[in-house]
């Protein structure tokens, strides 16, 4: 996996959909994480193929490098860390004298980086212009032991020129990262963040085994050491006192209202105090009132059928007059109920004015 296959693992992961809504870190936390390190090719001096003072360029395969932080957060956005970190990457070539020597011999070792830094750093509040993600950055100063592990250039005859060894310096980063929030529990984020890390340079030895026929001579070298990393991690953090996410409360739904229109027997004309009540349900109408149910009913006198259809011009007539004052249409719903449902519960044929009503339902 190469160093912009990694850089664009990190990117979609940064870009994945907000879980829950972000709050500043306040108070003690951990973090953690791990993930692709790639370290700057670095340069030895040394003795090869019997030719002292040769410039060897190592380069590194993409390595791995793991994190872990205790922090505080100040609730304003700003933190502060210490932390660990490892670091390790094997020798993928090596150059003698601008040349590769991979038909000649071969790079070999590993370089180990290890340390503590103090790190500050400032989450940046974007509310919800990117989902609740919180992007953020930072930078560090510390201590950082390089460890070189047989890293040089080695030949089948048995000739290598090597540096082993570690030596500490003073050690520098910089941080781009963002988190993103887990409703589901709350305080925990999963990050991922670009760190570059240098340090001020190591002062590491090496031998050269340097042959003349059948002797073989052991040579001390020693060699200024660059330590230069840029690493992309995935990890999480964990505030330990964080407040749950409360919901905000839903609007309470306002109660249903009902208003009744009441008409003389077999008619579905609206009177003047008809008119009034439906000028009052218009004007009830306000925010909250999705859906207004008009509903026809007749007394028990006439034919069934009859009432059915004379229940059915009820509604209809308490819905235009609705409309005439306002009312959007597609907001009405219209039934008729014929004799079925009596306010008042009376024998079949009875003329009973209650029953002969319209209700109008504001919901």
């Amino acid at each position: 996996m190469n160093f912009k296959k990694t850089l664009l693992a990190a990117a979609a992961v940064v870009a994945l959909p907000v879980i829950a809504q972000a709050q500043p870190v306040s108070g003690l936390y951990i973090a953690g994480g791990v993930g692709a390190n790639w370290q700057q090719d670095t340069d030895l001096k040394g003795s090869v193929n019997n030719t002292a003072g040769t410039k060897i360029e190592n380069e590194f395969e993409v390595g791995y490098v793991g994190v872990l932080s205790l922090g505080w957060g100040f609730g304003n956005g700003l933190r502060a860390e210490i932390e660990g970190s490892y670091r390790s990457n094997d020798v993928s070539d090596t150059r003698v004298g601008g040349a590769s020597v991979a038909n000649r011999g071969s790079g070999t070792g590993t370089a180990v980086s290890y340390g503590a830094m103090a790190n500050i750093l400032y989450d940046f509040d974007l509310g919800s212009s990117l989902g609740g993600i919180v992007p953020y950055i930072g930078g560090g100063v510390g201590y950082i032991w390089h460890d070189y592990q047989d890293v040089g250039v080695s030949f089948s005859n048995g000739d290598k020129t090597v540096y082993n060894g570690d030596t500490g310096a003073f050690g520098y980063q910089a941080i781009l990262g963002a988190a993103l929030p887990i409703a589901s529990v709350p305080g925990l984020a999963v990050t991922a963040e670009y760190r570059f890390m240098g340090t001020l340079g190591h002062d590491i030895n090496g031998t050269a085994n340097v042959r003349s026929g059948a002797t073989v001579t052991q040579t001390r070298l020693n060699s200024d050491i660059d330590n230069f990393n840029h690493s992309l991690l995935i990890g999480l953090r964990y505030a330990f006192n964080a407040a749950p996410v409360v919901a905000a409360a839903a609007a309470p739904m306002a109660a249903a209202r009902t208003f009744l229109v009441f008409f003389d027997w077999s008619k579905a004309d609206l009177t003047d105090r008809a008119r009034q009540i439906i000028g009052e349900a218009a004007s009830a109408r306000g925010q909250g009132v999705t859906r207004i149910e008009v509903n026809g009913f007749t007394d028990r006198s006439g034919p069934a059928d009859y009432n059915m259809q004379l229940s059915i011009r009820r509604a209809n007539a308490v819905a235009a007059e609705l409309v005439r004052r306002g009312v959007p249409r597609n907001e009405i719903v219209t039934r008729g109920f014929g004799e079925e449902n009596n306010l008042v519960p009376t024998a079949d044929g009875v003329r009973e004015p209650q029953n002969r009503r319209v209700e109008i339902i504001l919901k």
